[in-house]
């Protein structure tokens, strides 16, 4: 077997390692989303969302970008699977994270008062954010804790982490919203720091590192180079929460609480259950590439791959979304959120942009340029909230699937120059023919929609669904062998009769 082989399996068995994860925590989601939906309404929704949107722009400033400058420098240092070369910079990360949570906490209590009259409008919020001001710390010390297990490819600790993590912080929040409505709000938020913070530290646990005593010398030197390429990592980060922030606030003032709701809830269609493939994906992705960072033609070879994966998984996915729509929405939340769909086939075009643009985007970072990252991060931050308010603004929530799906094509182009000029990246002809056909099919299907004829429309798009997973399926072939994988993962009857004898 090839070595551009053995890579894509790779890439599809950690996919579907964390694709299953991700399928239940997706569930669980669904589940929570209902539970808000029926019990607190959109409005209710609106207020969660603000809530969040606030405290992750807190954790995103606070952090300083640690989690994932962690995990780098974590993938650069481990060598030979020994966890010695590694102890140092474990203990250093953790140490800067304390005190970067325990400054995060601080400043939500701090300016509490404030974020409620930003939030919202008025004061009214404001214990809301002295009580939730400890999720901070909690979020950044689990995060961290996660970000080990991921830069030492801890790949089945980690999956566990996230799964039980979420799952119990929905059993837990079920009675809170059934009993309390509207006030379950505050509790449910709580339970699910805590939940996430214990099972991180359970799985963080189970790999054991030799603990050694830093010196400041140490300390400073390595944690200098870490919150380094974590502020760079934190100034993108808190853009992006910040731009997103600000869009539900304009929509908040023009349309109410209720067209934030339907802002939030189509937004976490396309970027938490149809956007999951990427989170999936980046778990082992990004330690990866940052192994081999000073390679140009390996970080090329890798980010291909990567693409291709990811297009190829993207397309039958958004196809089947696109088909059946009208059902999802009304199943994840109730048929008053009806008012998102054209929002979200708009929008969910623009995944097909982003996955191309996400794995490029990872080059950025894997080799540290941080010039040029912030430089992209500060214009295409820019550039998505003017579109989303003018999207917004001359098409209510339709509009803000137009601009989506528009972003992402300039934020495509846009890095395909940068990676060209600075790293000399490029796509050879195979991935564009793949690229052009999947783009095809998406694009026939969305147009499909407008069909006047239900019995029509319905029957040509279910061919389409069957169009999509054929090619999906087909190329991924090509690459990789299924055959071989799926004979791998299946226990042979002779090892199965030689167990039955032991």
């Amino acid at each position: 077997m090839s070595d551009s082989s053995k890579s894509y399996q790779q890439i599809l068995k950690t996919t579907s390692l964390f694709g299953a994860v991700h399928f239940f925590t997706i569930l669980i989601s669904i589940i929570r989303t209902k539970l808000i939906a029926v019990f607190i309404g959109p409005a209710g929704m609106g207020i969660i969302a603000l809530l969040n949107s606030t405290l992750n722009v807190i954790s995103g400033f606070s952090g300083l970008g640690t989690e994932t400058s962690a995990v780098k420098n974590i993938s650069e240092n481990y060598k030979n699977n020994d966890f010695k070369t590694v102890s140092t910079t474990i203990q250093i990360v953790k140490k800067v994270v304390f005190f970067t949570g325990i400054f995060g906490m601080l400043l939500t209590i701090l300016f509490a008062k404030a974020l409620s009259t930003i939030a919202f409008g008025d004061s009214n919020q404001m214990y809301a954010f002295i009580f939730l001001a400890v999720t901070v710390l909690f979020k950044q010390l689990s995060t961290v804790q996660l970000a080990v297990l991921q830069g030492l490819r801890q790949m089945q600790l980690l999956a566990k982490a996230n799964l039980y993590g979420s799952l119990f912080g929905l059993v837990f929040s079920i009675p809170f919203y059934y009993f309390l409505k509207v006030d379950a709000i505050i509790p449910t938020i709580l339970t699910a720091s805590i939940t996430a913070l214990i099972f991180s530290f359970y799985y963080s646990d189970k790999v054991k590192i030799e603990k050694e005593k830093v010196s400041k010398g140490v300390f400073f030197a390595e944690g200098k180079s870490i919150v380094k390429l974590g502020l760079m990592l934190t100034i993108s980060g808190v853009l992006t929460l910040l731009s997103t922030y600000l869009v539900q606030i304009y929509i908040g003032k023009i349309g109410g609480l209720e067209q934030v709701g339907f802002y939030n809830a189509g937004f976490t269609l396309l970027n938490s259950y149809v956007g999951i493939i990427f989170t999936v994906m980046s778990t082992d992705y990004f330690p990866k590439l940052a192994a081999v960072n000073t390679d140009n033609e390996k970080v090329r070879s890798g980010v291909v791959q990567q693409a291709f994966i990811s297009i190829t998984i993207i397309t039958p996915i958004i196809v089947l979304f696109l088909t059946f729509i009208s059902i999802i929405i009304p199943v994840i939340y109730t048929a008053k959120f009806n008012a998102v769909i054209p929002m979200v086939c708009f929008g969910i075009l623009g995944m097909l942009f982003r996955s191309v643009s996400w794995a490029m985007g990872f080059i950025l970072i894997a080799k540290g340029d941080s010039k040029m990252f912030i430089k992209t991060a500060v214009g295409f931050n820019i550039l998505s909230l003017i579109m989303n308010i003018a999207g917004y603004y001359f098409d209510g929530l339709e509009g803000l699937g137009i601009s989506f799906c528009l972003y992402f094509l300039f934020h495509f182009i846009g890095l395909k120059i940068i990676t060209k000029k600075r790293y000399d990246f490029y796509f050879d002809k195979d991935f564009y023919q793949t690229y052009f056909v999947c783009f095809l099919i998406c694009i026939i299907t969305f147009l499909l929609r407008y069909i006047e004829f239900p019995i029509l429309k319905y029957s040509l798009m279910t061919v389409m669904v069957f169009v999509s997973l054929a090619f999906s399926v087909n190329q991924i072939n090509k690459k990789t062998n299924l055959k071989e994988i799926f004979t791998a993962a299946v226990p042979k009857k002779n090892d199965q009769n030689d167990a039955e004898k032991l």
